[in-house]
């Protein structure tokens, strides 16, 4: 990785981890798109970075907010996401070393799912959802998670739909993903394909991620949280339209 790719990764970073500070994920689906357009590193060791730098990112959250976490939805959650984490990985494995673009292009197609999920209205549910709806999200997050290090889109639909509050939604969410991210970080480790010098890259972007997470809490964007969304919506569907584009070329 040059210096020029080196900056460009913390820039990444610093957007992905402010998006993430404010609406409680994308920093996984921001990084991996980014990194594969530009062509910075290989998809796997790209989510061992994503891996790294979530935890970080996660930690630095769950300081101020581990209080507001929703301890029953996450215990439904985290079990299944683990166990689908696994079988994740081991599609990556097999898929990377066969044909990388049909690894971009599912993620490419992940990206955009995330994006139509950020302008779609569903409506708030009166009663929170059977523990069988959140073991199937965790179990398809986890399987996302495992090939991409970005387990979002189906377990941030079934949240955001819960009559919850939007705190504890977030920071629950965020204790999902770090606890997702670590265990993925163990398998990449026990199965030996661990690559050191992405640790030395994921290092030197952790200053940004800080501050960039601490800015979005003292100045948040001086827009309404609709635009700020829709803004969020444009970034993730153009990394996601890019990146299936550039797969199937």
């Amino acid at each position: 990785m040059t210096i020029t790719d080196l900056c460009q990764l913390m820039l990444v970073a610093g957007a992905a981890a402010y998006l993430q500070t404010l609406t409680g994920f994308a920093f996984g689906l921001v990084m991996m798109g980014a990194v594969a357009l530009l062509g910075l590193t290989s998809l796997a060791d790209a989510a061992i970075i994503v891996g790294i730098l979530s935890v970080v990112n996660s930690i630095h959250i769950l300081i101020r907010g581990w209080r507001d976490v929703a301890w029953h939805e996450f215990w439904l959650v985290v079990g299944p996401s683990l166990a689908a984490t696994i079988v994740g990985y081991a599609m990556l494995e097999s898929v990377a070393a066969s044909n990388l673009a049909v690894l971009q292009l599912i993620l490419g197609w992940v990206i955009i799912a995330a994006a139509a999920q950020l302008v779609s209205k569903p409506q708030p549910l009166n009663i929170r959802s059977s523990a069988s709806r959140f073991i199937v999200a965790g179990a398809a997050g986890g399987l996302l998670g495992g090939l991409f290090a970005t387990a979002g889109p189906p377990l941030v639909y079934l949240f955001y739909r819960q009559p919850m509050a939007i705190t504890s939604i977030r920071v629950t969410l965020v204790l999902v993903f770090a606890v997702g991210i670590l265990f993925r970080t163990t398998l990449v480790v026990a199965t030996g394909g661990f690559p050191f010098v992405a640790v030395l890259w994921s290092l030197l972007a952790v200053p940004v991620i800080l501050a960039a997470t601490e800015i979005a809490h003292r100045w948040p964007p001086a827009m309404s949280p609709k635009s700020f969304r829709r803004l969020t919506f444009g970034l993730l569907l153009a990394s996601g339209l890019s990146l299936s584009l550039k797969a199937l070329i």
